[in-house]
């Protein structure tokens, strides 16, 4: 349906399914949350069919297990599944960088792009918002893995982005401490990037997401 302004309304349904994601993804539903279909439903003024054809979908993709007639428990990220993320993240952005030691002209534009998404993620953490500032995480994250112009594991790595964001939101919670040794983190790895000490982005990467994530 077209509105008066040329805009396409979105479905019920697929409302539904977006911000109840988000709601599970951002962390305001965390593991062990029961919801029911009429909770929603309220909430986004809609009626329980577009909800349960949301719940439905978030089964499928995990984020949910349904219990009949009654709602939907948000299923918990399970540490064998955090270590699978954290193990796929290390061996693709290892990747990345090794192969960007191959064409070495590129090595000062992607550190200028890192350095212009370390400040907007400095940017966020003097704000406070978690949310925002995790945002910038993912985005500096995404810039070395797209730094390897290796189109399987860029796409590879997108798959990862709802996984990535509920580890960060339980991991680097409640928020403003954490952010300093992050950023810190993330400077060391655009030095080595910029030294072209590549040898060395493996061991920097993996204590960084020992401390942010395993510990």
């Amino acid at each position: 349906m077209t509105g008066g302004h040329g805009t396409r309304e979105v479905p019920a349904a697929e409302r539904a399914y977006s911000e109840t994601k988000e709601l599970v993804l951002n962390g305001e539903f965390p593991g062990g949350h029961f919801l029911t279909e009429g909770d929603i439903a309220e909430r986004l003024g809609m009626s329980r069919t577009p909800v349960r054809e949301a719940f439905i979908r978030l089964r499928t993709e995990g984020l949910l297990r349904l219990m009949p007639r009654r709602g939907a428990v948000v299923v918990p990220v399970q540490r064998g599944e955090a270590e699978d993320v954290l193990d796929a993240r290390e061996a693709v952005e290892t990747a990345a960088v090794r192969r960007l030691g191959g064409r070495p002209d590129d090595i000062p534009r992607v550190v200028q792009q890192l350095r212009a998404a370390l400040e907007v993620q400095r940017a966020r953490a003097e704000t406070g918002d978690l949310g925002k500032f995790i945002q910038a995480d993912e985005a500096f994250h995404r810039l070395i893995v797209g730094a390897g112009r290796n189109a399987l594991l860029i796409d590879f790595y997108a798959t990862l982005a709802d996984r990535q964001r509920r580890m960060s939101i339980h991991a680097l919670g409640p928020g403003p401490e954490q952010f300093p040794p992050v950023l810190r983190e993330h400077e060391e790895l655009i030095r080595i990037i910029e030294s072209s000490e590549h040898e060395a982005f493996a061991p920097a990467l993996r204590a960084h997401l020992d401390w942010a994530y395993r510990h």
